[in-house]
């Protein structure tokens, strides 16, 4: 019931928040890199966004070249796993990928996402430009404002840095592996989530 709630509360606390146009787009397509737990959970939402022209699983934000998904396991290398999203913005937009990312996963849990714990799993928002940066700290500063989550958002806004994408089987893994108990018992509750709230913006099959 709790969960029914708070999406509830932060599709109304988001549906005001709008886009600023001040700035002029100089290309259709945009690109943002996410990190907010698993990547194999936020790629397969984002998967479904209408809008978004891929996804790509991988890692940013650490202090070693190519890392394997080994490495980064451990913690130590510093790199979150990540998505980077490109995406149409004449379809969709950079706030709309924000309501999104807030809403599927917990921002307010350092360094976890439920089971998954460690410096990998930290919600965190690498911008691409001065825009995503701005619209980031708004949204942020929005929903602690309205006290969408029990507890302060801690996602870090940072700037872009190294992006190393993960091991092909990484890639579009919940479609490749639906049948996996992680994909069923984590996974598909993120992606209903996000189609209650989203119905209107999903990709049409």
């Amino acid at each position: 019931m709790k969960n029914i709630f708070l999406i509830s509360i932060l599709a109304l606390s988001l549906n005001g928040f709008a886009q600023d146009n001040t700035a002029k787009k100089t290309s259709k397509y945009e690109t943002i890199t996410l990190g907010g737990g698993c990547y194999w959970c936020v790629e397969a939402v984002y998967e479904n966004l209408n809008g978004v022209k891929s996804v790509v699983s991988g890692f940013s934000g650490g202090k070693v070249a190519n890392p394997t998904y080994e490495e980064v396991c451990t913690g130590t290398t510093g790199h979150a796993e990540v998505v980077q999203i490109t995406y149409d913005n004449t379809v969709t937009d950079i706030n709309e990928i924000f309501k999104v990312f807030f809403t599927v996963h917990d921002p307010t849990t350092l360094n976890r996402q439920g089971a998954d714990v460690g410096t990998q799993y930290r919600s965190v928002i690498f911008y691409h430009n001065p825009q995503q940066k701005k619209a980031a700290e708004s949204i942020i500063a929005e929903l602690n404002k309205a006290k969408v989550y029990d507890s302060p958002i801690v996602t870090k806004v940072e700037p872009v840095s190294k992006f190393y994408k993960a091991e092909d089987y990484h890639q579009n893994y919940y479609a490749n592996n639906k049948s996996q108990p992680y994909c069923k018992m984590v996974i598909q509750p993120k992606i209903e989530k996000f189609e209650k709230v989203f119905k209107s913006k999903l990709k049409k099959k």
